[in-house]
């Protein structure tokens, strides 16, 4: 894209310079009116009865609303004056976010549903002559760099937005019609960059429910074809090969260890690796992201046995429960919350024994406690009584490689597709933000 003829410094860090007609101002010019949201009471089932937009329901990719609208609330029509939402109104998030993603996105109200904002958003109703579509965009950029952030009071876990000090941030203001034709390039161009993430994502899932599904086969069929098959008895398992044995996981380990319940006291400088059910997913333990404990809380939390190199980790609550792997022996670890250890018996490959406590057909065994629970939470019980496949152990160290060399190849995949993902959304980023500061000029596009 082209630039534009003449530049002028912005005076704005994140700015740089701007076209020379361009005027530099606060965000608060660019707006008539901010006013914070309302909760409301339940749902009466009457005329009262509103569609409510939380921060959940934002896009924040897309700086939109996510259509429809789950949450009503009960809110009287006095409640509801000056908080209705029209098309082209902005949401401002004002309370919540967390290190990762800090409190103070923006997103566009562009559905027809007559609908309030809750209390944690504030509806921002532009000044006449601004495009809602442009500002969208500007505070889309401003949020990227971190220009909420020092608007933001930290306050018990909570973050909260200071909005006046927000909206004395410096933007750039174009005059409105190069405004509406920066709006309408990216809207063309963001759509034409979302479609790919969208199709990466749909790789995405395909990838993991081929991964499930090879491992689920290869641990309840076996790899021939070929191989006489019985009924196994057990409604998950269905049938399995004529000459494999069926078990329970209680006789296929030596040790079925539950973690200690105490929370524990994390150290930045520790030693030792706390495994947490955030950190296991099917047959792989992610090292990144470990908390460390010192040694005195090693010590606490290894008093029921110790992790040793090849045992087998299992998550048995929460929403990531009934992923399992192993343990390296590159650190030494110990069992966060929410964990249980197993040693597999001498019968059973404990390779093997991970890939099939993460196949389909063990964890369906496992719904059976988590049906219409809040929190999903597994029994000790129902897991030492796990039924499981036991083929010779000759084919479970073949079934074990055979999973090891598929899923890499499958995870080599899914690493490729995220990273075109983590690409495609920089570029959106450094469009917007090209587009909004004038580095390119679009006033000459025209819509492919």
């Amino acid at each position: 894209m082209p630039r534009y003829p003449n530049y002028k410094p912005s005076g704005v860090e994140w700015l740089g310079e701007v076209p020379a007609h361009w005027r530099v101002d606060r965000l608060k010019a660019s707006i008539e009116s901010a006013r914070n949201g309302i909760w409301g009471e339940e749902p009466k089932g009457d005329t009262d009865d509103i569609a409510c937009v939380r921060v959940a329901d934002f896009d924040r990719i897309g700086v939109k609303v996510k259509a429809p609208i789950p949450t009503v609330r009960s809110i009287t029509e006095k409640e509801r004056a000056g908080r209705l939402l029209r098309k082209g109104d902005l949401l401002l998030e004002k309370s919540g976010g967390g290190e990762l993603q800090p409190v103070g996105q923006v997103v566009m109200y562009q559905l027809d549903t007559p609908a309030v904002c809750s209390n944690f958003v504030a509806r921002v109703a532009l000044a006449s002559g601004m495009s809602a579509g442009f500002w969208n965009y500007v505070h889309s950029a401003a949020y990227s760099v971190g220009v909420n952030v020092g608007a933001i009071n930290q306050t018990s876990g909570i973050q909260n937005l200071d909005q006046d000090r927000y909206f004395n941030e410096r933007a750039p203001f174009p005059p409105l019609n190069e405004q509406t034709a920066i709006a309408t390039f990216l809207d063309q161009e963001t759509a034409k960059l979302d479609a790919l993430i969208a199709e990466q994502e749909k790789l995405i899932a395909l990838l993991a429910e081929k991964r499930q599904a090879t491992i689920s086969h290869a641990v309840t069929r076996g790899l021939n074809p070929g191989v006489p098959m019985r009924d196994s008895g057990v409604a998950w398992l269905g049938e399995v090969p004529g000459h494999w044995d069926v078990t329970r996981l209680k006789h296929a380990t030596e040790f079925v260890v539950d973690c200690p319940h105490e929370t524990p006291t994390y150290d930045d400088d520790g030693l030792y690796r706390v495994i947490r059910t955030a950190d296991v997913s099917e047959g792989q333990l992610h090292l990144d992201a470990m908390y460390s404990v010192a040694q005195g809380e090693y010590q606490r939390r290894i008093r029921r046995m110790a992790l040793e190199a090849g045992d087998i980790v299992y998550g048995r609550e929460g929403e990531r429960w009934g992923f399992a792997a192993q343990v390296p022996e590159s650190e030494m670890f110990c069992l966060g919350q929410r964990m249980m250890q197993f040693r597999s018996a001498s019968t059973m490959h404990a390779r093997f024994l991970m890939w099939q406590l993460t196949a389909r057909s063990t964890y369906r065994q496992g719904e059976l406690d988590t049906v219409g629970a809040t929190s999903p939470h597994v029994n000790v019980g129902t897991i030492r009584n796990y039924v499981l496949t036991k083929p010779p152990v000759v084919e479970q160290r073949l079934i074990s490689e055979f999973l090891d060399i598929e899923t890499k190849k499958l995870d080599r995949l899914y690493g490729e597709a995220q990273r075109t993902i983590s690409l495609l959304k920089e570029r959106r980023a450094a469009l917007i933000a090209a587009a909004v500061t004038g580095q390119i000029d679009v006033r000459g596009w025209q819509a492919a």
